[in-house]
């Protein structure tokens, strides 16, 4: 009998030590979950910054060097990417979702630049081009 109750408080101790185990655990992952999360939402837009940064340039740069004056960019679109538009002639937006939220990445250059953009994943050759009053963007 006294065999039998040391088995059944070894049983006890193993369960007590498991639960242990998960409650430490459960919360850790959840802790890892959003820090990755977090991580690849601020990936994104330091990424999507840089994109909107480099059109930027590169459209009032062959702006002042005049008209038959082009460049190409070559881009890499992350995921996570809703829109990208050429707004009201003189901003680069891109509009990003991280999770449940989005919010709008912008860039205003001090010339007219229209256009269009790549909003899906993926590598693209974007070709800034000088006009008569302003800059073409077109992808590839």
């Amino acid at each position: 009998m006294n065999a039998r109750k040391k088995d059944g408080q070894i049983s006890v101790e193993y369960m007590m030590i498991i639960g242990f185990v998960t409650v430490i655990t459960i919360p850790l992952i959840i802790i890892y979950y959003n820090f990755i999360q977090e991580s690849d939402a601020e990936i994104t837009s330091t990424q999507i910054s840089q994109i909107a940064r480099k059109i930027v340039d590169a459209a009032e740069s062959v702006y002042y060097l005049g008209e038959p004056s082009q460049t190409t960019l070559r881009i890499n679109i992350p995921n996570g990417i809703v829109s990208a538009n050429l707004s009201s002639g003189k901003e680069v937006v891109f509009r990003v979702r991280s999770g449940i939220r989005e919010s709008d990445i912008v860039q205003t250059t001090s010339v007219n630049i229209s256009g269009s953009l790549p909003a899906k994943k993926g590598a693209y050759a974007v070709t800034i081009k000088a006009m008569p009053d302003y800059v073409n963007a077109s992808y590839k």
